[in-house]
């Protein structure tokens, strides 16, 4: 699976995990049917965006792929559809619970029929079976559980190589991450020590195993915080690395927690080569979510497998940047959003001649091809290998913050590539 340390971040950086059962749509309501005469051609092609934009970790956490999404969306139909077809948008919001997440699935699926999902970004995804029985493409969804390495039919941003045909996560029950942001550090900057930061809650607490083992792997002296998710107290963690000579932090919390222990850290005078975060926090809030931390704040990194938001001298990114100019805010999951509703465009392409269905999008999903969205994303593959690998060539994005210029990259992320050990653990 591409479960790599980038990809597993979202993974493990934040909370509830789930899945439970529900209703089947007949596959056959949606199969085999005759070329579209002129009118159905005319008609709507309806999509379903599902994302916990009022969960409980906070209004906005969730909703950075729906929105680029959704730019994407206006901008393609702006210009005239698909094949003169209207994509048409059905949002649904789960609240951040299993019990809306299946209610937003049985909306979309049973009642909407819409052709796919894309960029499903669920707290906690209880509607992930229902989806998969109904074979429903569920397209560029970010992996913040592992319902992605689970089950058919779904296809995350960052792609897999796990069997995904019995309803068990990776191989058995494991899953998989590698050692590259690790590995790049080492090389590249010389660090030797690093602290883990997480929560004491069940995915952030295995994220959190995943990133010590990786760094162990390589060599690290590894240093581990963990603090109260209810009432933290970064100030005693970040005491605790500072005398420990921690030279990188990496973490497995969001981006209020990231902010407060950034501030612990310049409050106590802790300075470390760089203060690694995932791809969630990658954004342009950077200077108010961190207003009270700049020398942190100038220590802050960021690891992916997307293209910098930040690169305007790119054409796809610059299209992005463009299509999305009146947002308040810019992220790299804004853009992992856009991506993800390019690649389902892509794929309806692919179907206008014999009718867009969610057999034929599935069909192009399941090609065997690597996909970039036009080079917004490292090569995703979709395999189903029997065994998990033992090591993996695996390329990186990097950037880091300053001041002043925004996100920088550090790199060409299609040659900031290394062959990793792959690391077993538990979801």
């Amino acid at each position: 699976m591409r479960r790599t340390a980038t990809g597993a971040a979202v993974a493990g950086l934040l909370l509830l995990l789930g899945t439970a059962c529900g209703s089947r749509l007949p596959e056959s309501d949606f199969e085999n049917r005759a070329t579209p005469t002129p009118r159905a051609a005319a008609a709507p092609i309806r999509v379903g965006v599902i994302s916990s934009a009022t969960s409980p970790v906070g209004g906005s956490a969730f909703t950075g792929p729906r929105d680029g999404a959704k730019a994407y969306f206006d901008r393609l139909n702006a210009q005239g559809g698909i094949d003169g077809r209207p994509v048409e948008v059905r949002l649904c919001d789960d609240g951040g619970s299993g019990v809306g997440n299946n209610t937003c699935v049985h909306r979309l699926v049973d009642e909407d029929k819409v052709v796919a999902l894309v960029a499903t970004t669920a707290l906690d995804y209880a509607g992930a079976p229902q989806v998969s029985r109904a074979r429903v493409p569920d397209i560029g969804g970010q992996p913040i559980g592992p319902a992605y390495d689970t089950y058919p039919h779904l296809y995350g941003i960052y792609g897999s190589l796990a069997p995904r045909d019995d309803g068990t996560p990776g191989w058995d029950g494991t899953l998989y991450g590698g050692t590259e942001v690790y590995r790049y550090f080492k090389r590249v900057h010389g660090a030797r020590t690093a602290a883990v930061v997480s929560y004491n809650q069940s995915a952030s607490a295995a994220y959190a195993r995943l990133v010590t083992q990786g760094l162990r792997a390589e060599g690290y002296r590894v240093v581990t915080e963990q603090v109260d998710f209810a009432l933290p107290n970064f100030r005693a963690a970040a005491a605790d690395l500072k005398d420990q000579g921690a030279e990188l932090v990496f973490d497995a919390i969001d981006t209020h927690g990231n902010a407060q222990l950034c501030k612990a850290m310049d409050d106590v005078g802790a300075h470390v080569i760089a203060k690694v975060t995932n791809v969630q926090n990658w954004t342009s809030t950077v200077p108010e979510d961190y207003k009270d931390a700049p020398r942190c704040r100038n220590a802050l990194w960021a690891t992916g497998s997307s293209r910098n938001y930040e690169d305007v001298g790119d054409a796809a990114v610059r299209e992005f940047r463009d299509a999305t100019e009146g947002l308040k805010t810019h992220s790299q999951w804004q853009l992992e959003g856009w991506a993800a509703a390019r690649w389902f465009t892509d794929a309806a392409r692919s179907c206008v001649r014999a009718g867009v269905t969610r057999g034929c999008v599935d069909a192009f999903m399941n090609r065997g091809k690597p996909y970039t969205a036009g080079g917004l994303l490292i090569p995703v593959t979709y395999e189903r290998l029997t065994e998990p690998p033992k090591t993996r060539r695996t390329c990186l994005s990097v950037a880091r913050w300053r001041d002043g210029r925004g996100w920088v990259s550090q790199g060409d992320m299609n040659a900031t590539c290394f062959d990793v050990p792959q690391i077993g653990y538990r979801p």
